[in-house]
């Protein structure tokens, strides 16, 4: 398989032949699957307090019946609460029943094949415009798939001067549609999450440190190294898959990327 390689203005260059990941079938299902667990790896541990709903001076009566009230501890003393039932799990203001605790195991696994098998569909997926179209990304203008970039992409450190590379490669599109998102109402905002930003744009480069400054200035576009992708980057949401531009420095990257799979796709052709 070849793709068409561009420059920084738009012009087309040379063929390159694509790495044997984008041989790799799609499956949505296995996507889906990699994502929800990397996604769990970054969740916070809850627990509770030891004695949380429970500082309360709370007793049942003794002996607990022939009182024609219910067998439930009740506030003692004076105050508001008095006569009111707590300490137990039951009650308004008590004690949960079962709390989660910190050991509890809340992140998930997969087979390491797996995980590899539903990066290299990932990374395949990018190559189909009709994939990338169903995420709601704007490419009507784009007409080869996988983008392909000049290394010198790599060198750029000010917004403005990518924001023009992405205009030649007709990318700017997908960028301004995130600035259409309607603001968000209800619990979110009085949260502090009014406004809850998309994706557009991935960059996958070998080098992507003065990459990453100047695509800051821009909602929605990210930028990975080719060695750190992973399906969190191709699939946000688990849905498949991302707007992605490579370049040729990368592709090479992604050509040293091993799996079983792979050596069999090979061997059948």
């Amino acid at each position: 398989m070849k793709a068409q390689t561009f420059s920084l203005t738009g012009a087309k260059q040379d063929e390159v032949e694509l790495p044997p990941v984008f041989k790799t079938p799609f499956r949505e299902d296995l996507i889906h699957r990699a994502f929800v667990n990397l996604d769990s790896h970054h969740y916070q541990r809850q627990g509770r307090h030891p004695t949380a709903g429970m500082d309360v001076v709370a007793m049942s009566n003794d002996p607990p019946t022939g009182h024609g009230q219910a067998r439930v501890a009740r506030i003692r003393g004076g105050g508001s609460r008095r006569g009111q039932g707590a300490g137990v799990a039951m009650v308004r203001g008590g004690r949960q029943a079962h709390p989660p605790i910190v050991a509890k195991v809340i992140y998930k696994k997969l087979n390491k094949k797996e995980n590899k098998l539903a990066l290299c569909s990932a990374i395949a997926a990018t190559a189909s415009k009709e994939t990338v179209a169903s995420r709601g990304h704007v490419v009507d203008k784009i007409a080869s798939f996988p983008i392909i970039v000049s290394d010198d992409i790599e060198k750029i450190s000010k917004a403005k001067e990518i924001y023009k590379v992405f205009d030649a490669l007709n990318l700017s599109e997908d960028i301004k549609r995130l600035e259409k998102r309607k603001a968000r109402s209800g619990r979110s905002v009085i949260r502090g999450r009014k406004t809850k930003i998309g994706k557009s744009i991935l960059v996958v480069a070998k080098d992507p440190k003065s990459l990453s400054m100047a695509c800051g200035a821009f909602a929605g576009v990210d930028v990975r190294a080719a060695s750190d992708l992973s399906v969190l980057d191709l699939a946000p949401g688990s849905q498949p898959i991302r707007l992605t531009v490579y370049t040729k420095a990368a592709l090479n990257e992604l050509a040293n990327i091993k799996s079983p799979h792979l050596n069999l796709i090979e061997a059948l052709q």
